[in-house]
């Protein structure tokens, strides 16, 4: 099967043939010409689009699903398939299914069940036996059977000593352990920001000291055990400066940022919209502020759509009873580029592979075809007609959005979003 893209904008920052005008051919998944014009033959599909832009294939590094457990939130099938039509050719799916993957087993289910799609699956295995806290769970069986982290979705590491056994076992094989930032005692039930906008609604807060908190108890650690820490979905202007303080002093660690906490405010929760009620939750004006410039800095690695699909059932309830989580797969390019430039968005989007230890796309002739499509400029308002999960829990419905993905091309497999 060839497939021509037609006058394609490629977005490579560190590479080759960045920001020029070109024609790909790819035949049987892999790119066999790159040039200027490239004739199509009979038997050859031609793509053209307008603005089209094209760049190494998206790293989502926090999708959840759904199966095996919560079918009815979302399938691997629908989940990688609306993965692959929102730009992103590969996925690090969490641990947070029932029963919650922390086997070896539970790995290899999820490997096998997620071959053969335009969106590669990369299973994190869960940090402790079925996410409770209290004992590790098997992760060298895990890392063996395809696991590339280890960590217990939106559940903080509550025991500091198990943390501590997790970096140290963890070092001797290179997995990279996930702590998620919240300190529970100081967040308690809060279900908000707590500032004057949660004290304003009568909604009890979580305090940015839960989350900065945490993270400084976990950064001393790693500074006394080494290993490889991963943090993710950070939220205040604190935590990037932990984060950057831990840098300098040469520590392994790295962040990310969910896309929503870089564009919505804890103002949003005057409609009590439950497609709000994020963990961690949104934050102020000053935070978004900092974990922009953190992003433009270099001090926040990667960008997550931090993609939760939550059925109707525990969204359209009251705002205290309603699960956190928003999806964010068909959202998150349009929402980053309404504060990032196209080649900084692209850049992030493109950054998450190697830190997990999954080998990273090449953009050039002879390379296997792992390819976003793009229209960078773009702009819409976000509705459910643009939502492919099956779930519809968007922080960004009736937001204007800028930038349009028209798909990705992987595995041989090219998909289109609509």
């Amino acid at each position: 099967m060839k497939i021509l893209l037609k006058s394609a904008r490629v977005i490579n920052p560190k590479g080759e043939y960045h920001n020029q005008s070109l024609d790909i051919l790819v035949s049987d998944g892999l790119i066999s010409e790159i040039s200027e014009n490239i004739s199509a033959s009979n038997d050859t599909e031609v793509i053209s689009l307008p603005n089209l832009h094209v760049s190494q294939g998206w790293t989502d590094t926090s999708v959840c699903f759904g199966e095996p457990g919560y079918e009815d939130r979302e399938t691997i099938a629908n989940g990688l398939l609306s993965a692959a039509k929102s730009g992103f050719t590969a996925v690090l799916l969490n641990p947070n299914t029932f029963p919650v993957i922390d086997s070896r087993a539970d790995v290899a289910f999820l490997k096998s069940s997620g071959a053969g799609y335009g969106t590669d699956l990369y299973p994190i295995g869960a940090l402790t036996a079925g996410s409770e806290g209290s004992d590790l769970a098997e992760l060298f069986d895990m890392k063996n059977a395809g696991a590339v982290a280890f960590g217990d979705y939106q559940k903080a590491v509550s025991n500091p000593n198990l943390l501590k056994i997790a970096l140290l076992y963890t070092a001797s094989f290179g997995g990279v352990v996930c702590s998620f930032p919240q300190e529970n005692k100081i967040a308690g039930k809060g279900v908000a920001n707590e500032g004057s906008v949660s004290t304003r609604l009568g909604l009890k807060g979580i305090p940015a000291l839960a989350e900065e908190l945490h993270i400084a108890r976990d950064l001393f650690i790693l500074e006394y055990t080494g290993g490889k820490l991963h943090i993710p979905t950070i939220s205040t202007a604190k935590s990037v400066a932990l984060i950057q303080e831990a840098k300098a002093k040469g520590m392994d660690v790295s962040c990310s940022v969910a896309i929503s906490n870089l564009i919505l405010t804890d103002e949003a929760l005057e409609t009590f919209d439950t497609n709000y009620k994020l963990l961690p939750p949104l934050r102020g004006k000053e935070d978004v502020k900092a974990l922009i410039q953190g992003l433009k800095e270099g001090v926040i690695d990667y960008v997550t759509s931090d993609h939760n699909p939550v059925d109707i059932e525990h969204k359209k309830v009251e705002f205290d009873s309603a699960m956190f989580g928003s999806i964010g797969l068909e959202s998150a390019f349009g929402a980053l580029r309404n504060v990032l430039d196209t080649e900084k968005a692209v850049a992030l989007l493109t950054s998450g592979r190697r830190r997990f230890g999954i080998a990273e796309s090449v953009l050039l002739p002879g390379q296997k075809a792992d390819l976003s499509l793009f229209d960078p400029d773009s702009e819409y308002t976000f509705d459910k007609s643009h939502i492919h999960s099956r779930s519809e829990n968007s922080a960004f419905l009736g937001h204007r959005l800028k930038g349009k993905v028209y798909g990705s091309l992987a595995n041989g497999i090219l998909t289109f979003a609509k």
